[in-house]
């Protein structure tokens, strides 16, 4: 009995150590920004300005000197009653958004159709004061997207779809978002895939390395995915079953009763 129990600790000794090694993570998996000490301290050349892409949706407002002039500029629209029926004395009223089309187009009062998409937001207020501009003096415009967000997927704390107020979000941020990595997550090779002008690139990003911080991923664009591979451990633990440590745990306590008892 007794060389019976000391083959089954034997056995179960040698699991434990094999299910410690490959659940180990070493410290450079782990860590953000490792080597950010060694960057040069500079001024951040990074900038990036959302572009404009079908599907948009724009709110844009107009004012000017003369509100009565800037009038027509804003259409407005009002909500439906409970009959589903137009109500504009009950209503409430609210301000028209813009649908760029799959050609980057909207369609403006009064201007006609104007082809926004592709302009940073800069690139787009200039040219609709160009056009507004030939009918009221010095308009000042108001243009925001209201639908921009980003999904989150993988191995992440709380993935889902995130609605951006500001149009201007950091990788790290978005990942702020949905309350970081889980110890799962791989760090140095998470994908964002982009659309871009009907094109879809697919890019890789290491967080543990401080560069990442100066390239166009730094800055997320309107709709863009992030997904986080899962890392050895977790896929190991798949296969294996997650419970595996917890069972040879159990059975090792057995085992050492037994031989108590049995001693």
């Amino acid at each position: 009995m007794k060389s019976k129990i000391n083959f089954l600790m034997r056995n179960i000794s040698f699991l434990s150590i094999i299910l410690i090694l490959f659940s180990c993570a070493s410290k450079k998996d782990l860590i953000y920004y490792q080597n950010i000490d060694s960057l040069e301290t500079k001024q951040n050349e990074n900038s990036y300005e959302v572009k404009i892409q079908p599907d948009d949706l724009l709110m844009i407002i107009v004012s000017a000197d003369d509100p009565e002039a800037a009038l027509p500029f804003n259409l407005k629209t009002y909500s439906i009653s409970n009959n589903n029926k137009l109500d504009v004395s009950r209503g409430q009223e609210t301000v028209q958004t813009y649908l760029v089309d799959s050609k980057g187009n909207i369609e403006f009062p009064i201007v006609g159709s104007i082809k926004i998409g592709g302009l940073t937001r800069t690139e787009a207020l200039q040219l609709l004061q160009n056009k507004i501009g030939n009918y009221i003096k010095k308009p000042i415009i108001n243009l925001r997207i209201t639908n921009f967000k980003v999904s989150l997927q993988g191995e992440v704390n709380l993935p889902g779809t995130y609605n951006v107020a500001s149009e201007r979000i950091t990788l790290i941020e978005a990942l702020s978002m949905a309350k970081d990595l889980t110890i799962y997550g791989k760090r140095d090779n998470i994908l964002v895939i982009r659309e871009t002008n009907g094109v879809k690139t697919y890019n890789r990003v290491d967080i543990t390395k401080a560069d990442f911080m100066n390239s166009p991923l730094y800055y997320l664009a309107q709709n863009d995915i992030v997904y986080v591979e899962p890392n050895r451990t977790k896929v190991n633990s798949s296969a294996v079953g997650p419970n595996t440590s917890v069972i040879i745990s159990a059975v090792s306590i057995l085992v050492s009763l037994a031989v108590l008892i049995f001693k």
